[in-house]
């Protein structure tokens, strides 16, 4: 059984806090020495207490669904010996009252536009049949209630 950590980091650094006026910027790291720079999500917490520089939540929610997939896909072409030449996701969550009533992201939309090399092009059925499996073989996707949807994009 595998375990994986982040470590999130927060500082008042001399703000009030009782008032609910302070910065909710913060830090990630992650057990290979990255750090990211994170906060809530402008659209939950206004500026100036939220960074749009930084990453929220619900954009690592997302990212870390495309990822996941995309991970899964570009192992599962090998397997099928496609070659992918380039692999391009624009994904979107959305968030809304769940069936309880409690905000929650309830879609994520993956957009994958892949682009293959070589002469053996896959159809449009296979590469579908590809993106299936991956949503189906992604721990993060098999690890949420939200709906994860697949909407690939082809370069015509």
């Amino acid at each position: 059984m595998a375990s994986y950590t982040a470590t999130v980091a927060w500082q008042r650094d001399g703000q009030t806090f009782t008032d609910n006026r302070y910065s909710r910027a913060h830090v990630w790291r992650f057990d290979g020495g990255v750090e990211v720079l994170a906060s809530s999500s402008p659209h939950v917490v206004p500026l100036p207490y939220s960074s749009e520089a930084a990453i929220d939540p619900e954009e690592a929610f997302v990212a870390s669904l495309s990822s996941c997939h995309m991970l899964w896909f570009l192992s599962l072409a090998v397997e099928q010996g496609w070659t992918v030449d380039s692999y391009h996701d624009e994904a979107v969550g959305k968030m809304a009252r769940n069936a309880e009533k409690k905000l929650a992201m309830t879609e994520v939309v993956l957009r994958p536009l892949v682009v293959f090399g070589g002469e053996h092009q896959p159809s449009r059925e296979q590469v579908d049949s590809l993106h299936h499996a991956a949503h189906e073989a992604c721990f993060i996707a098999n690890s949420v209630k939200t709906e994860v949807r697949r909407e690939p994009r082809f370069a015509d």
